[in-house]
């Protein structure tokens, strides 16, 4: 007799758990990734791709693998209880890193651990420990700890507050701050004979230590890893900025490394300012000018508080409201000017200035480009960022304009020399070289840009994909296929050939991390998605013509991760009923081999699937929505519906829907439970966006019940946040739905529209006008009355039919808790059956697990009681009053 699956409950969700932190060694033949449970501690799995597991350690954490992957190193860490205690005790939570042997073998284990690296020849293994807790000392330095494999012998160095390995793993440099400053130094460890070398020692504190080949290609290792530069300085009691030197480090391995430096009496260095250890020193393409960060010193003001007001003005002139002020005060304190040295020529320029304050970084060794937004500072900026752009100078710090009022930057060419940007409805492409511009989609009648876009604002490109090998095109995306545009704008050819016609989007798949140009001749790949079919999968794409289909199937496919030194790739495939775990395949996408099983026990509960459902709003708008079926599906009953809505979510259609803690409702919950639950896309009028919703969700549920899916006397709604506002207005002019939970809602268009967004502290504005809620460019509540009664839910409480239940944390920072108690007040002025759900301290969404737990609790039964007629608990009847409330009275 088959066995009768379970029905799922919250009280099996520690049951679930997600992959996480897959690392795949560089030949490709070992894996490691951690289970993580929810509401309990990781457990880190180290595997042969074609083999045995190896090694299973519980509470084990950022496995990483030798260069030939005969080792491979993790940490480990107190488990969740220990964790608590260790913090309800303001003691150290530390890590624990082991070294082992590729047949799991260990083979060295350090305490304490804060960081670890391999040597690139895995000859070393060097960990970084934490201070001692017991050193109440102030210097920063602890234990570098520098194991030798194949001597098994351990070298400890002292005091090191950084450490860098060259990439070609000649050199280990680090720096010292020791007690009393004594020591205090760069050092440079020659790995080959462990010969040290000064390279500059004093009482000085030492920071930012970098070497001329990080982050930088294979291909070029063998050329860098000669050059270091760091910053030293003594910080001054009376001044904010700490003054700073910066030095760099020459001809390392040459044996006569020689030193060079930068101070404030350079030429050229502005008065009043210092070197800034608040912006990060790095090398430039040339590997030797060194990007720097310099910033205005100041006094450090002394008085007492006590006889001083403390108050923010407020004033209408303004670039910026107090808030945003007030929210980005660290970050504007911390603010610095780019500069750039070249110790070769002992050259300095500043770069960026007061207005122009933004220079971007590049390959080019001489011209980088410019930003200037203060002209365009507003608040009724939202999802753009208007500026002035400039051609910068990096021998000579001038700064030329060559656009003005560009409102979305797209991307540079890896080479630096060319930068494009959108223009109005153009895609312009400048010539930092020979300071020329060129339109690259004037002669082409081919639509780069979204025409889709949801906000009122300017439409956006579908973006770029990539440049050509020889530097004479550019690929950009349409919305289906890829376009090869020469950069005189001259030719645009499709390169996909298919995509519009069969409704695939194509994107370009960038394997190699080593490789920063399109190949043609070589091939290149391309994930797939069908816009209708939901189908998902790779292509092949050559210069011979239309792509060639590799995989596409029903299902979601993670972004693919290729070894290193071989052609395997590691990838994530997921549906509805199947976990997202991790596949081993080759470069053809052939024989898919899993490699992790997330969820085995999801066999034993009654699970859902999942059916696409195309529909019509009343605007004639094409749309659909991915609908799952209940679990033990019988075709033609109609069951109990919850429509859960945003604005797209058909494209959620393959996506795993894990039972996990947090505030939504779980697809696989309530189908286990006997629910359908259907997600359906959206479309708004400018200017309507309560009567769109009103339109898409009645429509969808219309379309549900005249296809016999769903019980036109029990359907539900729930929304978050923008659907939160969504649901409200639903709620006041239809009773097709019998109840509704709104969580985070916007629900007074009038005092949302000047209320702040207090994560960020920028008013709401924006959103308004040209963001989500979409009223229009323009239009306020003083210039449109009319439409802003019309689509606002306040204004039409007393049409009310239906019962609702409203979520709010009270420290929301993007939609205030007020809307959700206005909406609540005035619904119960009014008569109308209203529960509101208030949790202290929570922000826009739930993150207290109890309170995620309770919530989840709650709406299940909410929607039980008028969906499945399930009895109401006491706390739908008659609520809880406060001095019942449980948290309250426990002591």
């Amino acid at each position: 007799m088959r066995k009768k699956k379970k029905v799922l409950s919250l009280e099996n969700y520690p049951e679930w758990s997600r992959v996480v932190a897959p690392t795949l060694s560089e030949d490709g033949k070992l894996f490691a990734y951690s289970l993580r449970p929810n509401g309990a501690d990781d457990t880190l799995h180290i595997r042969q791709v074609n083999g045995e597991r190896i090694k299973t350690i519980p509470n084990g954490l950022n496995a990483a693998f030798s260069a030939n992957a005969n080792f491979f190193a993790y940490f480990t860490k107190p488990d969740q209880k220990k964790t608590k205690e260790l913090r309800r005790a303001r003691k150290p939570v530390l890590q624990k890193a082991f070294l082992a042997s590729a047949d799991g073998e260990t083979r060295f284990e350090v305490e304490a651990a804060v960081s670890m690296a391999f040597s690139p020849d895995e000859r070393f293994w060097m960990v970084k420990r934490a201070k001692d807790d017991s050193d109440k000392t102030t210097h920063k330095g602890s234990d570098l700890v520098v194991y030798d494999i194949a001597a098994g012998t351990a070298t400890v160095i002292g005091n090191v507050t950084e450490y860098a390995l060259n990439n070609k793993g000649t050199h280990l440099a680090y720096l010292v701050d020791a007690r009393d400053g004594l020591g205090n130094g760069a050092y440079l460890l020659r790995l080959s004979d462990a010969q040290t070398r000064t390279l500059d020692a004093s009482k000085e504190e030492y920071v930012q230590l970098t070497w001329n080949d990080a982050g930088t290609k294979r291909s070029e290792w063998m050329k860098k890893g000669d050059r270091l530069a760091f910053l030293k300085g003594t910080k001054v009691d009376s001044l904010t900025q700490t003054p700073r030197t910066l030095h760099v480090v020459s001809g390392i391995g040459s044996g006569n490394p020689q030193l060079r430096s930068l101070t404030t009496s350079a030429t050229g260095f502005p008065e009043g300012h210092v070197i800034s250890d608040k912006a990060s020193v790095r090398f430039m393409a040339d590997g030797k000018s060194v990007w720097l960060g310099i910033k205005e010193q100041e006094p450090v003001l002394k008085g007492d508080k006590d006889t001083i007001p403390n108050v923010d003005v407020w004033h209408w002139k303004d670039d910026y409201i107090q808030s945003v002020q007030i929210v980005r005060a660290n970050r504007n304190r911390n603010k610095t000017y780019s500069a750039l040295f070249n110790p070769d020529k002992e050259s300095f320029t500043r770069l960026a200035q007061t207005d122009m304050d933004v220079v971007l970084p590049s390959r080019h060794n001489r011209y980088f480009v410019g930003r200037n937004d203060q002209p365009y500072i507003s608040d009724i900026n939202w999802g753009i960022s208007p500026a002035d752009l400039y051609r910068v100078d990096a021998e000579t710090g001038e700064a030329k304009l060559f656009e003005s009022f560009v409102t979305r930057a797209l991307q540079g060419s890896p080479d630096g020399r060319y930068y494009l940007y959108q223009k109005d409805s153009a895609i312009m492409l400048y010539d930092l070289e020979t300071d020329k511009k060129v339109n690259l989609t004037a002669n082409t009648q081919v639509n780069f840009m979204d025409m889709e876009h949801p906000y009122p604002h300017e439409n956006p490109p579908f973006g770029v994909a990539g440049w050509t090998k020889d530097m004479r095109s550019v690929i950009l995306n349409h919305k289906y296929d890829l376009y090869r545009v020469s950069l005189d704008g001259k030719s645009v050819q499709n390169i996909t050939q298919i995509g519009d016609q069969e409704e695939i989007r194509f994107r370009l798949l960038d394997l190699d991390p080593e490789e920063d140009y399109v190949d043609l001749k070589k091939g290149a790949y391309l994930t797939a998605y069908g816009e209708w079919t939901k189908k998902a999968g790779f292509y092949r794409l050559t210069d011979k013509g239309a792509p060639t289909p590799l995989l596409m199937e029903d299902a979601l496919f993670g972004r693919p991760m290729k070894a290193t030194r071989a052609d395997v790739l590691l990838l994530t495939r997921q549906t509805f009923e199947q976990a997202p775990d991790y596949h081993m395949t080759d470069m053809q996408f052939k024989n898919m081999q899993q490699l992790t099983r997330s969820n085995p026990q999801q066999e034993n509960y009654a699970w859902g699937s999942r059916k696409l459902v195309d529909f019509e709003n009343k605007r004639g708008d094409k749309l659909q929505g991915t609908l799952t079926l209940p679990a033990n599906y019988e075709e033609g009953k109609q069951y109990p519906t919850i429509i859960y809505f945003y604005e797209k979510m058909s494209d959620r259609h393959h996506q795993y829907s894990m039972p996990v803690y947090d505030d939504r409702p779980h697809m696989s919950y309530y189908a286990s439970n006997g629910y359908m639950v259907f997600m359906p896309d959206q479309v708004f009028e400018e200017g309507r966006p309560g009567t769109s919703a009103l339109d898409n969700i009645t429509s969808a549920a219309q379309k549900l019940i005249d296809l016999g899916y769903a019980d036109p006397e029990k359907i539900g709604l729930q929304g978050h946040s923008w659907s939160g506002y969504q649901t409200s207005f639903i709620l006041t002019q239809t009773d097709m739905f019998r109840c509704i939970v709104t969580g985070a809602p916007p629900t007074n268009l009038e005092s949302f529209y000047n209320n702040l967004y207090a994560s960020t502290g920028t008013v709401h504005h924006g959103i308004m006008e040209i963001g989500q809620v979409r009223m229009g460019n323009g239009v306020t509540p003083w210039t449109h009355r009319e439409a802003y009664m019309r689509e606002n839910p306040m204004a039409h409480i007393p049409n009310i039919k239906t019962p609702f239940l409203i979520l709010h944390g009270t420290a929301d920072g993007a939609v205030d808790w007020a809307q959700g108690l206005e909406l609540f007040n005035a619904a119960r002025r009014m008569g109308k059956e209203v529960i509101f759900l208030s949790y202290p301290n929570e922000g826009h969404h739930l993150t207290n697990e109890a309170n995620q737990k309770d919530f989840l609790t709650r709406m299940k039964e909410y929607f039980d009681y008028y969906l499945m007629e399930k009895e109401a608990p006491a706390w739908m009847e008659s609520g809880i009053p406060h001095l019942e409330k449980v948290y309250d009275k426990v002591q």
